[in-house]
């Protein structure tokens, strides 16, 4: 877990016209999403994410050993 070429990131544009940022692991099924602020640019809110969801996998790969 944790590799970044194994999370797939989805972009998407709901009917209310807000969209959502998904990042999915793909081996174990995770996901996190998070709806995107308009405010800033979605570039830095992928970066954090990403990083969030990473230490997230990480962590439930320790506690699962």
């Amino acid at each position: 877990m944790g590799n970044r070429d194994k999370i797939q990131v989805d972009l998407i544009k709901l009917a209310t016209g807000e969209r959502l940022l998904r990042l999915t692991d793909l081996p174990s099924g995770l996901a996190l999403e998070k709806k995107v602020d308009p405010l800033q640019p979605v570039v830095r809110q992928k970066e954090r994410l990403s990083s969030v969801f990473e230490a997230a996998l990480i962590r439930a790969e320790l506690t699962a050993a």
